[in-house]
């Protein structure tokens, strides 16, 4: 995994608006996830999810390191000890991305209530637009996306599109050291990009600023 000094990052992120940031290369995508240790460590070993995983409920990756720090308490909250980097096909994420409706009722890229209510029936992928947050927990004017999974695409997640599964707990520990000392000058966290998406149909589907 490529590491950057945060502030460096900082630097060449947008600073507001819809934006997918993540580490990628023109065949994967890292995403995150955090699970308690039974289903963390077997999916660690395993290369895929299965044992205690559970594919009768919605599963939310999300491809931003802060983000998931944000959600997992960098690896403190209960159920959520093992966090995970999931090296994903990039051609699995497009699909993700293709076929994402969002959780809540967009006007922009529904023309009315029952459409959007269609789509969401019709589809396997749920896409959600956060505040992102920085390292200390503050939220700021830059949003994050996580993408909910279920069904099938869960199913083609879990066993047919994860290149490996990394348990980066150890990591997460390291640096959450350097945040609660303080030492944010010095913190290096995953190399994320600005995700560049680029069907124009999509880019406007996604409700993205940037991409």
């Amino acid at each position: 995994m490529q590491l950057q000094l945060l502030n460096e990052q900082q630097l060449r992120w947008p600073q507001q608006g819809k934006v997918i940031l993540a580490q990628y290369d023109d065949s994967s995508v890292t995403v995150y996830q955090a699970y308690c240790p039974s289903i963390g460590h077997y999916a660690a070993k395993h290369g895929h999810f299965g044992g205690e995983f559970s594919f009768n409920r919605m599963s939310w990756i999300k491809p931003n390191f802060l983000w998931m720090m944000y959600r997992c308490g960098w690896g403190l909250k209960t159920s959520q000890e093992v966090v995970l980097a999931i090296k994903l096909k990039r051609s699995a994420f497009e699909y993700i991305l293709a076929n994402a409706v969002s959780s809540s009722f967009d006007s922009h890229a529904y023309p009315d209530q029952q459409s959007w209510q269609q789509a969401v029936a019709n589809s396997d992928v749920r896409l959600q637009w956060d505040p992102d947050h920085g390292p200390l927990g503050e939220k700021l004017s830059r949003r994050a996306i996580q993408l909910g999974l279920r069904a099938d695409v869960l199913m083609q997640y879990a066993h047919d599109w994860i290149i490996e599964i990394n348990d980066i707990s150890p990591l997460v520990a390291q640096l959450y050291q350097q945040v609660a000392l303080g030492q944010l000058d010095a913190l290096q966290t995953p190399l994320e990009q600005v995700y560049q998406v680029q069907n124009r149909q999509l880019v406007d589907s996604l409700g993205l600023d940037f991409g």
